[in-house]
C-alpha cells in the first residue's frame, strides 16, 4: 500500500528550476530516502510534501489526500522535524511536548499523559525538567523529534535529520527511526550521509538538479553501477599513477586514487578483473600490498548517477531557494485543532 504518492511535480523560482516533473511512491510502514547533492530539490520536495510551499503543477497525495486540494486533512496525517531543532530553548522538555499536545486541541490531562509517554520512548527522563538550552545536540534531536510525533503521524518526514551530531548521537537518531517504523510509521527521509541512507533506507530516490534519476532499492543501486567494487594499494607509492592506468585498461572504468592513502578503487561488472588487474601487475614488477573485491557503496552509486560526490549539507551555500530557515515543526492535526 502506497502512503506516499507523487507524480510530475514542478516547481520553480524565478529563472531556476528547483523541481522537474519529479514522481515517486512511498510504501506505507517503510523508509524512502531522498538522496541527491546540495539544490538538488531534495528540501523543496519536503516542503511542498508538507504543505509549506505550493507545487506549480503536478499532482502528490499522502495517505490518500491530495496535497493541493486537501492540505488539512495532510497536515493531520502527518509530522514534520527540519534540519534544525526548532524546540523553545527557555522551556523544559516535558513543557515543550505539552505545549505542542495543547496546540493541538488535547486536554491539559491528555497533552501531560502524550508528554510524559515520548519523553519516556525517547529515553529523556533524566532531563525532562530540565531546560531545552542545557540539552545537548542529541538530547535536542530527540525531543525535535518526539514533537513531530504528538499528534500520532502516520508519515513523518525528516530533512536531514542528522546534520551536525556526533556519531552516537547519529546512532540513536537511526535506532529511533527503526522503531518508528517498526510501529507502522511512514518515513521520508532525506539525507546527505550516504552511509545513513544505506542503514535506514528500504527504497532511495536520487534526485540532481531538480530531476529523479534514478530509484530503487539500495541493493538494486549498487548493481547498477557494477555491484562490486575492485579496491587496491600498491607497496610503493611512487607505482601509483601507473597502477591505476592499468586499473583503467582493465576495467574500463577511471578509478578513484585516495592521494592520502593511497588507495586505488573502481567499480566493476565481475570477478574477472581482479585476475586481468593482478596479471598485469605481476607481469609489470608493481608488488601490491592489498588487492580484493567489495560490494559497491552508496557513495560510488551517488557518483555514478550524479557526477558528484556527496557533501555535508551546508544551507549557507545551498543553492536551493527553498533551503531557509526551518520553521516549528509540522505535527499532525496543526492546522485544524486549537487548545480547549
Amino acid at each position: 500500500m502506497e502512503t506516499i504518492r507523487v507524480e510530475d511535480l514542478s516547481k520553480s523560482y524565478a529563472k531556476t528550476q528547483a523541481l522537474s516533473e519529479v514522481g515517486f511512491t512511498a510504501r506505507a510502514g517503510t523508509v524512502l530516502g531522498l538522496l541527491g547533492p546540495n539544490g538538488s530539490g531534495k528540501t523543496t520536495t519536503v516542503r511542498v510534501l508538507s504543505t509549506l510551499i505550493r507545487a506549480d503543477s503536478g499532482r502528490a497525495w499522502i495517505d490518500g489526500h491530495d496535497v493541493m486540494a486537501q492540505p488539512h486533512r495532510v497536515r493531520a496525517a502527518i509530522g514534520l522535524t527540519g534540519q534544525y531543532a526548532a524546540v523553545d530553548d527557555e522551556l523544559s522538555g516535558q513543557h515543550n511536548l505539552e505545549l505542542i499536545g495543547r496546540l493541538l486541541g488535547l486536554s491539559r490531562a491528555a497533552a501531560r499523559g502524550r508528554a510524559t509517554e515520548l519523553i519516556e520512548r525517547f529515553r529523556l527522563e533524566d532531563a525532562a525538567a530540565r531546560l531545552t538550552k542545557t540539552y545537548s545536540g542529541g538530547m535536542r534531536r530527540r525531543l525535535d523529534v518526539a514533537a513531530s510525533l504528538v499528534g500520532r503521524p502516520r508519515v513523518l518526514f525528516l530533512d536531514e535529520p542528522t546534520t551536525g551530531l556526533d556519531p552516537r548521537s547519529r546512532t540513536e537518531v537511526w535506532t529511533l527511526v527503526r522503531e518508528l517504523v517498526a510501529d507502522g510509521v511512514t518515513v521520508l527521509l532525506t539525507t546527505q550521509y550516504l552511509e545513513e541512507a544505506d542503514h535506514l533506507a528500504n527504497d532511495l530516490v536520487v534526485l540532481d538538479q531538480g530531476r529523479v534519476v534514478a530509484t530503487g532499492t539500495p541493493t538494486e543501486l549498487k548493481a547498477r553501477v557494477g555491484g562490486l567494487a575492485l579496491q587496491m594499494r600498491v607497496a610503493d607509492p611512487a607505482q601509483g599513477a601507473q597502477a591505476a592506468a592499468y586499473v583503467a585498461e582493465a576495467t574500463g572504468v577511471a578509478p578513484g586514487v585516495d592521494a592520502d592513502t593511497g588507495l586505488i578503487d573502481a567499480a566493476v561488472a565481475d570477478v574477472t578483473a581482479l585476475r586481468r588487474v593482478a596479471a598485469r601487475l605481476e607481469a609489470e614488477g608493481i608488488r601490491f600490498v592489498e588487492l580484493g573485491l567489495r560490494q559497491a557503496t552508496l557513495d560510488e552509486v551517488f557518483f555514478a548517477l550524479t557526477g558528484r560526490t556527496a557533501r555535508p549539507a551546508d544551507p549557507a551555500q545551498d543553492p536551493d531557494p527553498a533551503q531557509a530557515p526551518d520553521p516549528a515543526p509540522v505535527t499532525a492535526g496543526a492546522a485544524e485543532r486549537k487548545p480547549r
